[in-house]
């Protein structure tokens, strides 16, 4: 058995991962056994919905080292994950960071570089780079022709207590990265409104305007896409189903049997050094 320790447990994507792996069984012989920290009445929760099979509790992500197999790091605040990560990744563990990677280019790097001297394997991808839509939305299409446009709308605040604009804005960032090939970004600029970021720039060549929205009162916007060829477009929602962190949960577990990271050091760096980018225009 894989055993697999979750750090940031007040996160409810912890659900989701107990739920594929101790109930579901998506991944036979892959289990999550230990917690770190959180209050204990989250902690029973997690324990109870968990199959029996969460049996440890430690106090810190280090109490890992030599009591699992691998980790994942749920904590919602990016700006906390190097602190998190670097003990494990010195140490040789496998780590899937759930967006962000980080919150900064410095804690990013530190992580890529700490996992690479230690030959330790690490993770990071939003969920919209897996959503049904994309598969249409990437590259050149008969109907649209070659991308020459690309728009992602989706809510983020660059207050939030999470480290700001990298809590939800990681999303669109990622998104656009996605639908554009994953290339370098040039020249970032950004508007700013009220209830409103826009940021520009050119990924692989392709204009691309990423919108950022902040909710209201009432609630927030959903993630939205738009694609423009030279003779037509696509405008689509980015569906989140029930089961969102699935695909990526599905990548730490192809990663930790094959032993190759699945994402290039490049490719896990470049979503935060566009968002610095837009975070540093603002």
């Amino acid at each position: 058995m894989t055993t697999i320790g979750v750090i940031g447990i007040e996160n409810s994507h912890v659900d989701h991962f107990v739920r594929h792996l101790n109930v579901e069984d998506r991944h036979p012989g892959f289990t999550v056994t230990t917690l770190v920290g959180g209050e204990p009445e989250r902690r029973e929760v997690l324990q109870a919905a968990g199959n029996g099979l969460i049996t440890d509790i430690v106090d810190n992500p280090a109490d890992l080292i030599g009591k699992v197999d691998a980790a994942i790091i749920c904590t919602r605040d990016g700006g906390k994950h190097a602190e998190q990560a670097l003990p494990l990744l010195k140490a040789g563990m496998p780590v899937l960071a759930d967006k962000p990677l980080a919150a900064s280019v410095a804690d990013a790097t530190a992580m890529i570089e700490a996992a690479d001297a230690n030959n330790a394997l690490l993770l990071s991808s939003s969920a919209l780079r897996a959503v049904p839509e994309m598969a249409d939305l990437r590259g050149a299409s008969e109907d649209r022709g070659a991308t020459a446009f690309v728009n992602v709308v989706g809510p983020a605040d660059p207050d939030s207590e999470y480290s700001g604009l990298a809590f939800y804005g990681i999303h669109e960032v990622e998104a656009a990265l996605e639908i554009c090939g994953n290339g370098e970004f040039g020249e970032v600029k950004v508007q700013r409104a009220d209830g409103c970021i826009v940021a520009t720039t050119q990924i692989n060549g392709i204009n691309v305007t990423i919108t950022f929205i902040t909710k209201d009162d009432q609630g927030q916007i959903k993630f939205f896409a738009t694609v423009a060829g030279r003779r037509g477009i696509t405008q689509t929602p980015l569906t989140l189903s029930s089961n969102y962190n699935a695909p990526m949960l599905d990548l730490f577990v192809e990663m930790l049997k094959s032993g190759k990271a699945p994402v290039s050091n490049e490719n896990l760096l470049r979503p935060i050094q566009l968002l610095e980018a837009i975070i540093t225009q603002l």
